[in-house]
């Protein structure tokens, strides 16, 4: 398993992460296209797992005052239950920390809260919310500690 990391919206890194989040996203949890791809996409970072050169997983990441606003995590659904959102996971862990970040934060879908908690955030005191119809909630890890 490798992990590719881009900010390059023309490179095949990039293209590959669209396409494993509107499979996801738009196709499998019915998310509107035109919600999942935004305007955030220019200042993001890229984060695509490789197995054999095949696009199993992505995330992304956005820079903020507080560190950085992990998003877009998803792994297809026949890779699930493998390790590679914790590969993932464990790979912007490693970035944030590599570019001084004080924290991430992310809302995590409800049936991924517990998936978040294992690998070390803690939910936040906001409310659950609605995001592209789909009940969340904030969750956030110091990486000051």
């Amino acid at each position: 398993m490798t992990i590719e990391v881009t900010k390059d919206l023309t490179s095949t890194t990039y293209q590959d992460a669209l396409a494993i989040r509107t499979t996801v996203f738009v196709e499998e949890q019915n998310v509107p296209a035109d919600l999942e791809v935004d305007s955030e996409e220019a200042r993001a970072v890229y984060f695509v797992a490789y197995d054999q050169g095949l696009a199993l997983g992505t995330a992304r990441l956005l820079k903020e005052d507080y560190g950085y606003h992990v998003q877009r995590v998803a792994v297809l659904k026949a890779y699930r239950h493998h390790g590679i959102g914790a590969q993932l996971l464990g790979a912007i862990i490693d970035y944030a920390q590599a570019h001084d970040a004080a924290e991430l934060r992310l809302g995590a879908q409800l049936t991924a809260v517990g998936f978040y908690k294992a690998l070390g955030f803690q939910l936040t005191e906001t409310p659950e919310f609605l995001d592209a119809g789909i009940r969340h909630r904030e969750m956030a890890m110091n990486l000051t500690d």
